[in-house]
């Protein structure tokens, strides 16, 4: 907005230019002395020293102070990753029927889960009052694939292809035995909601390299079963700046809600009215200096971007017949695990910085063999697909890739249990998650299980520490990416997480 339109918008609306011209107590306090402040740290530091720092961070980033700005200067290290592609399976899928071979279970079937293994650990209220705990084997035969021998169940035969990218890890556990906390806690470092979610974190810390879309973007697949319910509050963005909130992207006629223009409304009316309401978001700006005004400017500039980006790059009818073949026939139905998969690797050749995919639909308490297949059958290739094209692309060196869900699931069955047929409640205490991709090691398995997978017997990973790695592989110390909120620093692991440096390149 030029000085001469601002000078004109205030005369032609007075109340507007009074409101310019206030400055209570509180804003001329504040103004003076961060400006005392820069001064006086500018003279410590050195100009040239000041200049870079800001240079580095971005001068007056929302919600935070010149002082922040200098000590918090990101990238902490050199970041192997550029971009996330975070795939959550919502509801826990079973390690048991996945990747955690436990051939000994099959000698054991029917008995019951021995209290020297149980050791009095929590269960969830659906077992608790069940007079047996029947340990049950996995129906499915397990196979070795890759270089390493790695042990991959058949109804992943596609990830079993691709499993020499793969850093599987299966000592991963958390606190959490629900599904509403533990995904919460996953998605931003605590059990209770309000918190910024990882995406968000990402987006605050680190920006965005394409100012046409936004830095965290998520993609709901409307073929998961809706067993568990999603909350946009796992993408959201807590006590952060608001631009930083996930935006969700839908299939059907409107991707991002209310990003069309009304009816009634030509393209030039709408620039008009953007144009007037920026102006008096400046004025607000300006005169309160509340950084949520900033936040709300930035909003309305990257909507406006949007209806040019966003139609672009939903787009998918120009992708040849061999990439809809790689990742299978749902990639054609807009808005499936797969085509969602497809999108994601649009997203990330744009430089989004943080990809949340969820898939629901993996709570199988009952009826596990057939529930479980189909899930697979609905993402397994898919997933594969995403490897196979970030590779070939040359954008896997340089973006993480993460698959798993909140927790896992028992060896005992809960309730009725045949030879054919049985369930498996929520287990926390040891589960298997995979990443792949830039700066993790490929082709590995790290931790281990006992012979029942209910306790971690090497190498434990911490809902915290695997964040705390997330973070490190995109060059930010999770120790020091912070936040003041309400008087308290805060950040994504709390006072927790460890560096898994086992699994790094």
């Amino acid at each position: 907005m030029s000085q001469h339109h601002d000078d004109e918008f205030r005369i032609n609306h007075p109340d507007f230019d009074r409101l310019h011209r206030q400055m209570d107590r509180r804003r001329f306090l504040t103004r003076t002395s961060l400006g005392l402040g820069a001064l006086a740290m500018g003279s410590l530091l050195g100009a040239d020293k000041l200049s870079g720092a800001r240079a580095t961070m971005g001068a007056g980033a929302p919600g935070k102070t010149l002082e922040e700005d200098i000590l918090g200067a990101l990238p902490h290290i050199a970041p192997k990753a550029k971009r996330v592609v975070y795939l959550f399976m919502s509801g826990g899928p079973s390690q048991f029927e996945t990747f955690d071979y436990k051939p000994a279970l099959v000698k054991l079937a029917g008995q019951n889960l021995p209290d020297s293994v149980r050791k009095g650990q929590r269960l969830t209220g659906m077992s608790a009052n069940q007079s047996d705990l029947p340990v049950v084997p996995s129906v499915y035969h397990f196979n070795q694939h890759g270089k390493n021998g790695t042990w991959v169940s058949e109804l992943l035969p596609y990830t079993a292809k691709v499993v020499d990218e793969l850093c599987i890890v299966k000592s991963i556990y958390s606190e959490a035995i629900n599904h509403d906390p533990a995904i919460t806690f996953f998605q931003t470092g605590n059990q209770l909601p309000g918190r910024p979610s990882i995406g968000s974190w990402v987006s605050y810390g680190l920006g965005s390299d394409n100012k046409n879309l936004p830095a965290f973007i998520v993609l709901v697949s409307k073929n998961g079963s809706k067993d568990q319910p999603l909350y946009a509050r796992l993408w959201g963005n807590g006590f952060l700046p608001s631009e930083h909130q996930g935006v969700q992207f839908r299939s059907g006629k409107d991707p991002v809600l209310f990003l069309n223009n009304p009816e009634g409304y030509d393209g030039q009316d709408r620039k008009q009215m953007l144009d007037y309401l920026t102006r008096l978001n400046h004025l607000q700006n300006e005169t309160y200096g509340d950084p949520e005004v900033d936040a709300r400017i930035a909003q309305y500039e990257m909507a406006y971007r949007m209806q040019t980006s966003v139609p672009e790059v939903m787009d998918i009818r120009n992708e040849p017949d061999e990439v809809f073949d790689l990742y299978g026939p749902d990639s054609r139905d807009s808005g499936t695990y797969a085509a969602n998969c497809l999108l994601a690797r649009k997203l990330l050749e744009k430089d989004v910085k943080f990809v949340q995919l969820y898939h629901q639909g993996w709570d199988n308490h009952g009826g596990l063999p057939k529930g479980i297949a189909e899930q697979c059958k609905k993402t397994d290739q898919a997933t594969a697909a995403l490897i196979v094209d970030l590779k070939r692309r040359g954008l896997l060196d340089d973006t993480l890739v993460i698959w798993g869900g909140e927790f896992g699931r028992t060896v005992y069955s809960q309730g009725k249990l045949t030879a054919t047929d049985y369930g498996r409640d929520h287990h926390p205490r040891c589960f298997t998650m995979w990443m792949a991709g830039a700066g993790v090691k490929p082709g590995i398995t790290f931790g281990e299980t006992d012979d029942f997978s209910y306790n971690i017997v090497k190498d434990p990973v911490h809902v915290h520490d695997f964040q705390a790695t997330l973070m490190h592989l995109m060059g930010v110390d999770h120790e020091r990416l912070t936040y003041k909120y309400q008087g308290r620093r805060f950040r994504l692991t709390d006072v927790h997480g460890q560096l898994v440096k086992g699994i790094l390149a």
